[in-house]
């Protein structure tokens, strides 16, 4: 089976070690060559996504280049602990998040799929595709063409691939914030928000703040500021976002020690999409459902996994296709609707941040695991091998 991947993101490129696991000749074509090392800012993996990680054969990879975080605690602004919980996962789970930049974990996602043999071509972004006999030909805007039996759009919130299925498919909107991440010196923070290992996030007036300790020492932070408008750039400076910040102890003494400053992502959000695949092109990650909530690496390597499943297990790739479709639509419509609670808990205004103060540290106690169970519980199956045992070692 041939499949080409638009997209060298997380999602593309998990994609791509999931279809070289079942066997398949896997070409990724990627806008971008370098995947930008430590610029933007961290992510996440929880429970689920190291479990879809453990599924591709690449677990120990990706936590050798990040490190665990097994807590997280959110804190008022005043001060008030609010909760302090299992990071991305259940009390009893072994499996602790693991934290690092954005571009280490695709680059060390793309390595891998190139190690198993997958043809990468950087500089290529994707602009039609249509159905031909026995298969679906890509056009890239390079003018280059390619045929395969599935195209996968992996190509993120901006994707061509979701267009060409659906001319009238809804667009990202701004979505009231934007977020800016950098690095800190640990010396002189604030004690109890300083513990290695241990998440933290402040509901403050200008938006959450989230710092990391690391294992160097130093503390990796994100202010996820709200705006009605989205900023301009170079308007926002590390003096600027300070004044922001300024009613808030602990924000305020990472600011201050901030070594690394990163430039600003506005937040977009999009409406549910409705068209997820035709016969031989199906989309992934954020190209379908951009769900936030820490989540949207780890919901971008449950797709690869599922997807690639459905093909192995399906004797047709239409079957396929639509078993993917069926299996992922809950979970990620349900995601969608937790992430949209959680982003107006971390936008609430002055009153919304006193009930927070009152009923979070309740809440939290009482319905924390019952309520996401079902998201880090999730568990899936190792993909079949492909005829060599490993994935095909060359396409």
């Amino acid at each position: 089976m041939r499949v080409i991947v638009a997209g060298g993101g997380v999602a593309g490129a998990a994609s791509a070690i999931a279809f070289r696991r079942i066997g398949a000749e896997v070409t990724v074509y990627e806008a971008h060559a370098d995947p930008a090392g430590p610029v933007g800012s961290f992510v996440s993996l929880a429970a689920n996504g190291l479990r879809g990680l453990a599924a591709l054969d690449c677990l120990d990879r990706v936590r050798d280049a990040g490190f665990e975080v097994p807590r997280q605690r959110l804190w008022a602004g005043s001060g008030k602990l609010l909760g302090d919980l299992p990071r991305g996962r259940l009390s009893d789970d072994p499996m602790h998040s693991v934290t690092l930049w954005r571009g280490r974990l695709v680059g060390e996602l793309r390595e891998e799929a190139v190690r198993l043999g997958t043809r990468l071509v950087t500089g290529e972004r994707l602009a039609g595709a249509e159905t031909v006999p026995g298969g679906v030909r890509a056009a890239f805007e390079s003018g280059h063409t390619a045929e395969a039996d599935l195209l996968v759009g992996a190509d993120g919130i901006w994707s061509a691939s979701r267009r060409i299925l659906d001319p009238a498919a809804p667009e990202p909107a701004y979505g009231g914030y934007f977020s800016i991440s950098g690095v800190a010196s640990g010396a002189g923070l604030v004690p109890g928000t300083v513990a290695p290992g241990t998440f933290n996030m402040v509901f403050a007036r200008a938006g959450a703040f989230v710092s990391i300790p690391a294992p160097d020492g130093t503390v990796w932070w994100t202010a996820q500021v709200t705006a009605p408008e989205r900023p301009a750039p170079g308007s926002i400076t590390l003096d600027a976002l300070a004044d922001l910040y300024r009613h808030e102890e602990h924000p305020s003494a990472v600011l201050r020690a901030a070594t690394e400053t990163h430039r600003p992502t506005p937040h977009h959000v999009l409406e549910a999409v409705r068209v997820w695949r035709d016969d031989r092109t199906v989309l992934v990650g954020d190209a379908v459902h951009p769900v936030g909530a820490g989540q949207g690496a780890s919901m971008a390597i449950e797709d690869a996994v599922v997807l690639a499943h459905a093909v192995a297990a399906e004797p047709a790739v239409e079957a396929a296709l639509a078993r993917y479709e069926r299996d992922r639509c809950a979970r990620t419509a349900k995601l969608v609707k937790m992430a949209r609670t959680n982003r107006d808990a971390k936008t609430a205004g002055p009153v919304g941040r006193r009930v927070q103060s009152v009923v979070m540290p309740l809440a939290l106690r009482v319905f924390y695991e019952r309520s996401t169970a079902w998201l880090y519980d999730h568990d899936l199956a190792p993909l079949p091998q492909g005829p060599s045992g490993d994935g095909w070692r060359a396409a």
